[in-house]
């Protein structure tokens, strides 16, 4: 059956250290039937498939998501914005320490918000960042992954933020990790996003 693990400090994890408080979903495979998992109330289900995506690179250049991807797939970090969001930019300049080894991985990292794509360019040049960022200028990508912030107020310059996430999508479409913190203001620990991106 397709199995959905909850890590939270579990022992997957022991070797890290004890203040990480992310919770980790994974998935994995055995034989047999595969139940029914149902949808949370943010975010996709482990195994289910992510619908087709179209974003915009920095160049400009619309890209649907397989064409972003690595050997294994992608590891998709949903920001709410580059440009008012401090705990987005800081988390963005820290992630940047594990790209080549996430690529190295199979997993190269994508970065995606709502910014337009000049000005998410302009984040990465001026920071020397090297992985990939992606624009979602209607925020669909960010509905098809169930990750709208519905709090936010239509209208708003804030309408349209994802809740912060990171996904691990394999070459199939088919989410395999996911990564998300209660609070905003909080983002995976970098030890365990590499962590998990070598189990899988």
């Amino acid at each position: 059956m397709i199995r959905t693990i909850l890590l939270s400090l579990a022992i997957a994890l022991t070797a890290l250290p004890a203040s990480a408080r992310e919770t980790v979903e994974m998935r994995a495979e055995e034989s047999g039937t595969a139940p029914a998992i149902p949808t949370p109330d943010v975010g996709l289900a482990l195994g289910q498939t992510v619908p087709h995506v179209e974003l915009v690179r920095t160049d400009g250049v619309i890209a649907d998501l397989p064409e972003l991807m690595g050997e294994k797939g992608a590891a998709i970090v949903f920001v709410r914005s580059v440009d008012w969001c401090p705990y987005c930019q800081k988390q963005l300049k820290q992630i940047d320490e594990i790209a080549g080894e996430l690529s190295e991985l199979g997993w190269p990292l994508m970065a995606v918000s709502y910014d337009d794509s000049e000005l998410l360019a302009e984040f990465s040049e001026k920071h020397g960042l090297s992985y990939e960022f992606a624009s979602d200028p209607e925020s669909q990508a960010i509905k098809d992954f169930n990750l709208l912030n519905e709090g936010m107020t239509p209208g708003s310059r804030y309408y349209g933020v994802p809740h912060p996430a990171i996904f691990f999508v394999d070459t199939d479409r088919s989410v395999r990790a996911v990564l998300r913190e209660e609070s905003y203001k909080d983002r995976p620990a970098m030890e365990i996003v590499l962590h998990i991106a070598a189990q899988l």
